[in-house]
């Protein structure tokens, strides 16, 4: 595989790569690039992980290695999001989660390197680096670094400042050429590339996937249930869920529905060999069958297929794909119950 097809892998589905010549560069190197993605293990994952997830099947067939953070102590750093006692039962769910998602979305999980920050935050030299950017570092512009992920209030807490510095610091520690996530992570990895060379490390290539829309409309929210599909959602709930979805006729901007679409169901599919099925009585023109989103977004823009027979098609299609990732949590009980007791318990 040549250069310009790694970079196209490695680019495509993504919000931005800075910088694309930077990524070329690596390819053009006799030693593998190597990539990495940081999760703080909070909250259950849910299918907008699972758009971010499937990418890393694109950085593995680019012949990037790819290095999984399970970010224990960032869970806790940012507002306590997760109690000390439930670190490690939620790291164990997210290592399952993340294998999962990589292997519905085709990729080989074999292939991937987990490391938990307990591993190697705790130690030398990555506490001395860390206090030396503490020392060196201004408060407003770590502040400004994390206001897209950390927890903020009036009164914030000092956790949220070390879990920017540390999440900077990471990239360097984890020897990654690539740093990946959701555009949200920006102004963290935009830190990275600022102060790591100061530290000795080369600045890192970033690469940033979307962030989905809700399927209530705007941003997608993690405490409300509605606005997303959960990874142990069955196919009832699933098809409820997009039913009752914001998806105005021919409009694109905002509609979660047709992003959920091409950001996860049709690259899956594409791996899949398959197309998507939207079903029709013959009286409305019969079955539709597309081959890519684009085919399908014209279509939705243009009035030639309707809200009312998208969504069972779209509702359909997400459970497949989801599917082998729900039966393999709910295959493991005891895992969601230590990881979630309040729910699972």
């Amino acid at each position: 595989m040549d250069t310009a097809e790694r970079t196209r892998l490695v680019s495509r589905f993504t919000e931005e790569v800075i910088t694309e010549e930077e990524l070329e560069a690596l390819f053009e190197r006799s030693d593998p690039p190597t990539a990495y993605i940081g999760y703080a293990p909070t909250g259950e994952m849910h299918i907008g992980h699972f758009t971010t997830m499937r990418k890393l099947a694109d950085f593995l067939d680019a012949g990037v290695e790819v290095t999984v953070l399970v970010a224990d102590l960032h869970a806790h750093l940012d507002d306590e999001k997760s109690p000390f006692a439930l670190l490690d039962a939620r790291s164990a769910y997210y290592e399952t989660a993340i294998e999962g998602m990589i292997e519905a979305a085709g990729g080989d999980p074999e292939r991937v390197s987990f490391v938990r920050g307990t591993e190697y935050q705790l130690e030398q030299p990555y506490t001395l680096e860390l206090y030396r950017m503490m020392a060196e570092t201004t408060i407003s512009r770590t502040q400004r670094a994390g206001s897209e992920v950390v927890r903020e209030s009036d009164n914030p807490k000092l956790g949220g400042l070390t879990y920017t510095l540390m999440q900077s610091l990471d990239v360097g520690a984890l020897e990654a050429d690539i740093a990946y996530g959701g555009i949200d992570q920006r102004g963290i990895y935009m830190l990275s590339r600022e102060i790591l060379p100061d530290y000795g490390y080369e600045k890192p290539v970033c690469v940033f996937a979307p962030l989905l829309s809700g399927l209530t409309g705007g941003k997608m929210s993690a405490s409300e249930e509605s606005s997303k599909i959960n990874l142990t959602d069955d196919d009832e709930t699933v098809a409820e869920k997009i039913q009752a979805a914001y998806c105005p006729q021919g409009e694109v901007e905002d509609n979660g529905v047709l992003e959920y679409l091409q950001y996860l169901v049709f690259p899956v599919f594409d791996v899949r060999d398959e197309s998507l099925v939207v079903e029709r009585p013959e009286e409305y023109g019969g079955d539709l069958v597309y081959e890519s989103y684009a085919e399908l977004e014209a279509d939705y823009v243009s009035g030639e297929l309707h809200p009312a027979d998208l969504k069972p098609a779209a509702a359909a299609a997400i459970s497949t794909v989801v599917e082998p990732v729900r039966d393999r949590l709910l295959g493991e009980p005891d895992l969601l119950a230590e990881a979630y007791p309040e729910k699972y318990d």
